[in-house]
């Protein structure tokens, strides 16, 4: 498949809530879950080496259209609200257009 969009995202838990942040982004790649949609080509969940409340989110999908449909969905927007009852702050994105790379997990 080809990937036409993605974002990364930074997201800084409230202290000591690291672990149940990255948990409950792993979630993600349930069956039913936005990670598991065949548009989404690229889920993967990160920790800053130095801070353990810094989570990183890099996702990469067929189009932003997909991303999008896939997100306005009940099992997504219960996710997004679960993820801000642990964060300190608002997440940075950062958007982009895939070029090419290899994901091999």
């Amino acid at each position: 498949m080809t990937l036409t969009y993605g974002f990364s995202a930074t997201l800084t838990a409230t202290t000591g809530r690291g672990d149940r942040l990255v948990d409950l982004l792993l979630t993600g790649l349930d069956e039913g879950s936005p990670g598991a949609s065949e548009h989404c080509v690229v889920y993967l969940v990160s920790r800053s080496a130095s801070a353990p409340d810094i989570v990183h989110v890099t996702e990469g999908w067929t189009s932003e259209e997909e991303h999008h449909r896939i997100f306005a969905g009940e099992a997504a927007q219960s996710m997004v609200a679960r993820i801000g009852e642990l964060l300190a702050g608002e997440p940075e994105y950062t958007d982009y257009v895939p070029v090419r790379g290899k994901a091999a997990f």
